[in-house]
């Protein structure tokens, strides 16, 4: 049995301990908001945060998130209410076909969560590696800041 915490929650799996997390949690757990891509962790659509950390997980084993926290796309939003780099996504337009998204909203995540003020350089060295098909990056860097002054202002910081 592999044990770790998802989205907030205890659980435990019986997976053969090399599977993939992707795999993992979308055939074990039923969260399908994260994508399979490419397969070789290179793309950041199966991207989740295991200890606060953006990790492609198409390639990770399940064992080695044993005791750990993961947070898939569907642990983002807080108590029924999106989060504040979820509403920017909106605001901004940037979602287009949308495979790509839950990746870099875990990215993004993890980005604001370690740098709360982030400059446009701190962004594109964060999300660099997550392929966006659609090329929609303007947006998600105009998002990303904007969801970074909204969270300062509800800390009180701006």
């Amino acid at each position: 049995m592999v044990r770790f915490n998802l989205n907030g929650a205890g659980v435990e799996t019986d997976a053969a301990p090399d599977t993939p997390l992707l795999w993992v949690v979308r055939d074990y757990f039923k969260l399908k908001g994260s994508k399979f891509g490419c397969g070789m962790g290179l793309c950041g659509a199966c991207s989740m945060r295991v200890d606060g950390q953006s990790t492609r997980t198409c390639t990770l084993p399940v064992a080695a998130v044993e005791g750990k926290s993961v947070t898939t796309i569907e642990g983002l939003a807080a108590d029924g209410k999106p989060h504040e780099l979820q509403a920017a996504w909106v605001a901004h337009g940037v979602p287009q076909c949308g495979y790509c998204q839950s990746g870099q909203l875990i990215s993004a995540s993890a980005l604001l969560d370690n740098n709360p003020n982030p400059t446009e350089a701190d962004i594109d060295a964060a999300m660099s590696g997550n392929i966006c098909r659609c090329g929609t990056y303007p947006r998600m860097k105009r998002a990303i800041l904007d969801a970074a002054r909204r969270l300062a202002a509800e800390r009180g910081d701006a």
